[in-house]
C-alpha cells in the first residue's frame, strides 16, 4: 500500500514556471440540481472559461459552489450533514436531493452524480454514480476530476486546528492519487472501530490488532502522500519566486508530525511497523483519552510567509488569503504539468481582501492555466480583469441567468 502511494505521487512532474505546459480542457459543461439548498431545480450550461457568479448576499451563489464540491470526495465545502442541504419548502425539508454534472475533458465526456436517497432498509445514504452506474466510493469522483476550493471561512485556516489544514492538503492529493480518499476513509473507519473496542473494554482482542494493522498500513500511505505533495508544492512556489515578478507571497510548506519524523528517519515499512507497535502500546492511554493519540490524524501542514519571514498564523487576514491562493495556484500548475489538466477551482468571495493588482494577477494566472474557476462576488467589477475570458451569470431566487454577451 505504501508503494502504491509512492508511485502515485512520484508521477507529479517537474516544477517549471507556473503557466507553462499544456492548457487544461477539463470543465463542468452542465450542472443539474434537484432540491438542493435554495434550488428546486436548476440546469446550468457552461463552457471551459472561468465562471463568475454575481448577485446579492443570500442569492445562492455559494450554494452552487457547494453543490459542485459534492462531486469531490468528502463532505463538501461547508461540511454539512447530508440532510441539511435538502431544500426547505414551507418549513419542510425535501426527502432527498441530487447533484449531477457532465464533465468534459479533451473530447471525452463523463456524467457524475450524487445525492441523498433511501437504501433498501429505508435509511438515508449518499449515492455516488459515474455514467449512471453506482460507484464503490467517493474516490471515483477524484478519478474523473480534481477540485479544490477556497471559502471565506478558510481565511483564517492557519489559525484554527489542524483538521482543516489536513483536509485542504488532502483535496490537493486527490488530484494525483484518487485512492488517497479511500485510504483516508479506511483509516478513519479503523480508528473509530478501535476506539469503540477500547471503550467497550476489548483489551487485547484480535479485533484490536486487526484495526491497528489497518491503521498502520493506511496511515503511513496517507502520510507519504501528504509529505510528497507538500514537498512538490513547496518546490513549485520556490521556483516561481526565482522565475518571475510575483503578486502573491512565497509560501514555504512542510508537513510535520510524529509519523513524518519516523519517515524522515527510515524506510516507510519501518515507520509502518513503528506505528503498529505504538498503537498497541498506547491502548490504555487512548482508552482514557477517548481518542487515538498517535497517527497521521495528529500531523499538521505548516506554512511560512517567506517574504515576511513570518509564520502564516501571524500574518494579516489579507496575507493569509494570498498565501492560500499561492498554494492553490501552485497545485493547479503541478496538475497541468502531470496531467495536462488543471483542477476545477471553486473560489467563494475570493476578491475580498485582494487589491486591484492581486485581482488582476489572479485572473491572469487562471486564464494562463486554462482552468475553469468558479468565482462568486456581489460586485461584477471585481472580476473585470477577466475581460471577455469569463462567462458571467446573475444568481437570484433559485435561478442563474447568463448576462448577455458573457454566456458560454
Amino acid at each position: 500500500m505504501v508503494t502504491v502511494a509512492l508511485d502515485a505521487v512520484h508521477n507529479l512532474g517537474g516544477s517549471a514556471a507556473p503557466g507553462a505546459g499544456a492548457r487544461a480542457q477539463v470543465h463542468i459543461a452542465r450542472l443539474n440540481l434537484t432540491n438542493f439548498r435554495s434550488y428546486a431545480a436548476l440546469r446550468l450550461d457552461t463552457g471551459p472559461a472561468p465562471v463568475v457568479l454575481t448577485g446579492a448576499n443570500g442569492a445562492g451563489k455559494t450554494n452552487l459552489l457547494e453543490a459542485l464540491s459534492f462531486l469531490a470526495p468528502g463532505r463538501g465545502l461547508r461540511r454539512a450533514a447530508l440532510p441539511d442541504v435538502a431544500r426547505l419548502h414551507s418549513g419542510t425539508a425535501a426527502a432527498g436531493w441530487a447533484v449531477a454534472a457532465r464533465v468534459e475533458a479533451s473530447g471525452r465526456s463523463v456524467a457524475l452524480g450524487t445525492g441523498l436517497e433511501a437504501n433498501a432498509a429505508g435509511a438515508a445514504r449518499r449515492a455516488v454514480r459515474v455514467d449512471g452506474q453506482p460507484a464503490r466510493g467517493q474516490s471515483a469522483f477524484a478519478e474523473q476530476v480534481s477540485m479544490v476550493w477556497l471559502t471565506p471561512e478558510m481565511d483564517r485556516l492557519f489559525m484554527g486546528g489542524g483538521g482543516g489544514r489536513r483536509r485542504f492538503l488532502d483535496r490537493m492529493v486527490y488530484g494525483f492519487d484518487p485512492e488517497h480518499a479511500r485510504r483516508i476513509a479506511v483509516y478513519e473507519q479503523a480508528m473509530r472501530g478501535r476506539q469503540k473496542l477500547l471503550r467497550d473494554g476489548a483489551g487485547d482482542s484480535a479485533w484490536l490488532t486487526a484495526e491497528e494493522e489497518t491503521m498502520a498500513g493506511t496511515g503511513i500511505a496517507i502520510s507519504v502522500a501528504r509529505l510528497e505533495i507538500a514537498t512538490r508544492l513547496d518546490a513549485a512556489i520556490a521556483a516561481e519566486a526565482g522565475a518571475r515578478v510575483r503578486h502573491f507571497p512565497a509560501a514555504a510548506l512542510a508537513f510535520e508530525g510524529e509519523v513524518e519524523s519516523w519517515l524522515a528517519d527510515g524506510p516507510a515499512l519501518e515507520a509502518e511497523d513503528r506505528l503498529r507497535e505504538t498503537l498497541a502500546a498506547a491502548r490504555a492511554r487512548d482508552a482514557d483519552a477517548g481518542r487515538a493519540l498517535h497517527g497521521p490524524h495528529r500531523s499538521d501542514l505548516v506554512v511560512h510567509n517567506q517574504d515576511k519571514d513570518m509564520a502564516a498564523s501571524l500574518c494579516s487576514t489579507g496575507e493569509q488569503k494570498a498565501l492560500l491562493i499561492a498554494i492553490v495556484l501552485a497545485h493547479a500548475h503541478l496538475l497541468v504539468l502531470s496531467r495536462a489538466a488543471a483542477p476545477i477551482l471553486l473560489l467563494d468571495e475570493v476578491a475580498a481582501h485582494l487589491d486591484a493588482d492581486r485581482r488582476a494577477a489572479l485572473a491572469e494566472r487562471i486564464i494562463a492555466l486554462g482552468a475553469q474557476a468558479w468565482l462568486t462576488g456581489t460586485d461584477r467589477q471585481l472580476f473585470e480583469a477577466f475581460g471577455a475570458h469569463a462567462q458571467i451569470f446573475e444568481v437570484n431566487a433559485g435561478t442563474a441567468v447568463p448576462i448577455k454577451g458573457d454566456s458560454p
